[in-house]
């Protein structure tokens, strides 16, 4: 019956939330801040935050990766990405995210024809969202800017059942000035377009049997989002340094429960705080998730707020990064252990 109910959902081609698995972030850094990054990004986790910051990567070649569990381990997220910088004006690379559930019990069959109930016809499949990102950056010449994009493919499956492909372009630029970095992320500028398709077989008799409705061969549709960031860095004692960023997120596809919210945009801040002695060991906190709750015995509301914190450590061309967080942003789900990997090269 949930697989059926799940199914008739995913049939609607309602654009909120959409492909939601490629926003929850992605690197020990950017997590333990609060996925305030976008415009102090410099290395391959570019790929993901802001392709304009590529540029900055200080190895020609760098490869990462990050996987973290969410709900005790049900449910898999995996990022690995390689760079490349082709000279000092331009750098590309690409990288495929995951987001799945396997080993999910196929009962369909569980009950013969003459009602026996028979463990041997259990099957098991995989949910899974896939994205594969081919990123670009250039410097177009013009002093402090830079400019980058994405092409993406989005492939989703549930098991036999459906599956899906889309398509998305974004756009990001960062700029220097006087110390401060400005940037700005369009992520599915053009709308993103995944085109569904179903398997109905077997599952007709139980959506029938479930009063769900048949779902149909639809095309759902991803929004644009816009990200909006500046950082500074400061130096503290020579040996230590101090990088604040802000970022705020405005989503267009409708009311989001958000510190800002209207039928055409909502606008969701969040901050991140980065410390640092040498360049070497870094401490790491953030703040997301600004969301007003209404208590349900008292006449009034309250707002919550997701911290994050983490740490860093750079031994000379790799990198490890850890992030204590909420990966959904979900304030019922467990906090998480998150640690990510880069490893910079470079090519003679």
């Amino acid at each position: 019956m949930f697989l059926a109910v799940s199914l008739g959902l995913l049939g609607q081609s309602a654009p909120k939330y959409s492909n939601e698995f490629l926003s929850i972030g992605v690197g020990g850094r950017a997590l333990g801040m609060g996925n305030a990054v976008v415009s102090s990004t410099n290395d391959v986790y570019a790929t993901y935050w802001n392709p304009a910051g590529l540029l900055e990567a200080k190895n020609d070649v760098q490869a990462g990766y990050m996987h973290s569990e969410y709900f005790a381990g049900i449910a898999k997220y995996d990022y690995g990405a390689v760079s490349y910088k082709i000279d000092s004006k331009q750098s590309i690379g690409i990288s495929l995210i995951r987001f799945g559930v396997d080993n999910i019990p196929n009962t369909l069959e569980l009950i013969d024809a003459e009602g026996n109930i028979r463990y041997d016809r259990v099957k098991s499949f995989s949910v899974a969202d896939y994205a594969f990102l081919i990123s670009y950056a250039r410097d177009l010449g013009i002093e402090g800017l830079n400019v980058g994009g994405n092409v993406k493919i989005v492939r989703r499956v549930a098991g036999e059942f459906a599956n899906a492909w889309g398509f998305g372009i974004d756009a990001a630029a960062t700029y220097d000035y006087k110390g401060w970095r400005f940037a700005a992320l369009a992520r599915d500028v053009t709308s993103t377009f995944n085109a569904w398709s179903f398997e109905q077989g077997e599952l007709q008799e139980t959506f029938e049997m479930t009063g769900n409705e048949i779902p149909e061969n639809s095309l759902e549709i991803t929004l644009p989002k816009f990200i909006l960031s500046v950082s500074s860095s400061f130096t503290v004692k020579e040996d230590f340094h101090i990088l604040g960023e802000a970022n705020i997120d405005l989503t267009t596809d409708g009311k989001r429960n958000v510190l800002v919210k209207t039928d055409f945009i909502s606008m969701d801040p969040h901050l991140g705080l980065e410390v640092d002695y040498k360049r070497i060991f870094f401490l790491r906190g953030g703040f997301l998730n600004l969301q007003k709750e209404t208590i349900a015995d008292r006449d009034k509301a309250s707002y919550t707020v997701q911290p994050t914190i983490g740490a860093g450590l750079r031994i000379k061309r790799l990198a490890i990064d850890y992030a204590y967080t909420n990966l959904g942003g979900v304030s019922q789900v467990p906090y998480s252990h998150v640690v990510s990997l880069s490893y910079g090269f470079t090519v003679d």
